[in-house]
């Protein structure tokens, strides 16, 4: 009697992405925690960096992530975001299970040019993106001193 098998490719596909993602992902240790194994992002959101003629926006993709678990912090010229999204608690009954989304915590840096306003930061999430509005301060203009004769 003969055995018959499903072969299904995009299984193996998967698992080598996967793979390959564990070691392709950048993994940061969150500054100011102890390294007992917690410290380390799960995760990283993607992020789109624009500048605008009186603003930089920051946009980061955080489905799932609820407004009160992220942490929007600027020091010394560099804006840190951080957070945690929670795993979903669904009960099953029966069948397969399958996990894609990434949970647990977030970190990510960006120097900002010296033109950033850091007083004015404001940030706001809304359908999964966190959009941060970083000020640039008013233009400094030269301006010519005239010297004059004593």
């Amino acid at each position: 009697m003969m055995n018959i098998s499903r072969f299904e490719p995009w299984n193996l596909m998967n698992q080598l992405h996967r793979d390959l993602n564990h070691f392709a992902v950048p993994r940061f240790a969150i500054a100011g925690s102890e390294d007992n194994g917690n410290s380390v992002a799960d995760w990283v959101p993607a992020v789109d960096i624009v500048e605008k003629n009186d603003r930089f926006v920051l946009r980061a993709d955080l489905p799932g992530v609820n407004p009160d678990d992220i942490d929007v912090n600027m020091e010394d010229g560099v804006l840190t975001l951080a957070g945690e999204r929670h795993s979903e608690n669904a009960e099953e009954s029966g069948g397969m299970k399958r996990v894609e989304r990434f949970t647990g915590k977030f970190y990510r840096r960006f120097s900002l040019p010296d033109t950033a306003d850091a007083d004015g930061i404001t940030a706001r999430s809304a359908n999964g993106i966190l959009e941060v509005a970083i000020p640039k301060l008013p233009e400094v203009k030269a301006r010519r001193i005239t010297v004059e004769a004593a």
